[in-house]
């Protein structure tokens, strides 16, 4: 053989082509990362509105069974209702995922959020067809502004997950996290009393109306409600 050929095909690969290699390698990864990333998000987005539409049918046979709604729970750690008597401790917490008997996290492994109507949790002075919500779920139009989604004070109960960025969520490891500082109305709306509550589409830009937004809201229809309760006899 050739010395001189010889010499090129021991030589190996220069910097320069390791350095090119590597980028191709890099921009072939980064292309793939994503697309993945994102499907990632959608598949725990799908997961956290069924986890959401199960426990809103386990709200129903409750409040089948029993003739009004549950309780928000105890805590991050108790599932169980927090009732004294016939009244609610409290009106806005936590899921209350052991007297349901459903998941309490949703696809981020966050504890799902609940507010209830006090009035449609008296286990003695049972909701009717003219007992009066005061739960309020708003939007926002293509101008920013506030506009209703449901009628003014006109749903019993509704659920909440904080969504990826997670603010005020409770984690699987019951730690709490920070409610995003400014630049998140409309998310820290959702953590308020439990009364009024904003759903509008995801954002990721903290400059937008209301702020990055990434909660999602679920509530129950008082007709929904009442048209199961009176096919089920507990109504009127």
């Amino acid at each position: 053989m050739n010395p001189s050929l010889r010499a090129r095909g021991q030589r190996g690969f220069t910097l320069v082509e390791i350095s090119i290699v590597l980028v191709i390698v890099g921009l072939l990864i980064g292309g793939m990362i994503a697309p993945l990333s994102s499907q990632l998000e959608q598949k725990k987005g799908n997961e956290t509105r069924q986890a959401m539409e199960l426990a809103r049918e386990a709200l129903f046979g409750y409040a089948l069974r029993n003739g009004y709604l549950p309780c928000p729970a105890i805590s991050a750690v108790n599932g169980l209702e927090d009732r004294t008597g016939s009244a609610c401790n409290k009106r806005y917490g936590y899921l209350p995922w052991t007297t349901l008997g459903v998941g309490r996290l949703d696809g981020w492994n966050r504890i799902l959020g609940y507010t209830v109507t006090p009035a449609f949790s008296d286990s003695v002075l049972l909701f009717t067809l003219k007992t009066a919500r005061d739960i309020t779920v708003v939007t926002r139009d293509s101008q920013g502004r506030i506009t209703p989604l449901t009628d003014n004070h006109d749903v019993p109960a509704a659920l909440i997950s904080f969504g990826r960025n997670g603010y005020g969520a409770t984690s699987d490891q019951h730690t709490r996290l920070a409610d995003g500082g400014a630049g998140n109305d409309d998310e820290k709306t959702n953590l308020r009393s439990g009364t009024t509550l904003v759903s509008r589409d995801a954002s990721d830009d903290p400059r937008a109306p209301g702020g990055a937004y990434d909660d999602i809201v679920l509530w129950i229809s008082p007709n929904i409600l009442y048209n199961r309760m009176v096919a089920a006899q507990r109504l009127p």
